[in-house]
């Protein structure tokens, strides 16, 4: 087999035509081998029909092996020069031949230099594409973070609300007022509930 990788053709048929010649060398030797176990075959039954023949299946298979090996190196030495011939002058493409997809090269040479310089300008545009990729990222968390705290404010807004409300159905409408009734009211509760746990604490007692 070829050393070449060939990779322009593989480009073109969309396989490595080394692939190509190895898939018809296994093909010829399948049909080779079944070939010879039909031959084989024959010959057994054949044989069955003449009467004191003294020849055993396993001398047959002996000679239908020595034959086959006979038959795969001559193959081999033929096979050697159709793939030599199939890679060289069918399967390969001319070095003055461009694909359709490679034709803009007609129009837009470059040398070597501006080749390699077009890859260090891909290469950072990557960097690039990927530093403003993470930068989204965070941007994208910090504004989950910032709609989250928005959620709590408004929460916290609504109690304040709710607290001033509350301080005008009993007769306050300053939010300190309220702020301080409410205080008032807590403390008064604490109280009452202290007051209900020694109670029950004395009935336990007793």
């Amino acid at each position: 087999m070829s050393v070449d990788p060939m990779t322009y053709e593989a480009q073109f048929f969309g396989f490595t035509p080394q692939t190509c010649m190895l898939r018809i060398y296994i093909a010829f030797q399948d049909y080779l081998f079944e070939v010879m176990q039909a031959v084989e075959h024959v010959i057994l039954k054949k044989l069955e029909d003449i009467p004191g023949c003294e020849i055993s299946p396993v001398q047959i298979r002996k000679c239908t092996e020595k034959f086959l090996g006979f038959m795969k190196g001559r193959f081999d030495n033929l096979f050697g020069k159709m793939e030599q011939l199939f890679l060289q002058l069918i399967l390969r493409i001319p070095p003055n031949i461009l694909l359709p997809e490679d034709k803009p090269q007609e129009v837009h040479p470059c040398t070597e230099e501006e080749f390699h310089l077009l890859q260090k300008e891909i290469e950072q545009l990557q960097e690039k594409y990927k530093t403003e990729l993470c930068a989204k990222q965070a941007l994208l968390a910090e504004l989950e973070e910032q709609k989250i705290v928005q959620a709590k404010l408004k929460q916290t807004l609504a109690l304040f609300d709710e607290l001033e409300n509350a301080g005008r159905d009993h007769g306050t409408s300053d939010f300190r007022e309220s702020l301080v009734f409410l205080v008032q009211n807590s403390r008064k509760l604490q109280t009452i509930r202290d007051n209900v746990e020694q109670e029950g604490k004395r009935m336990k007692i007793s």
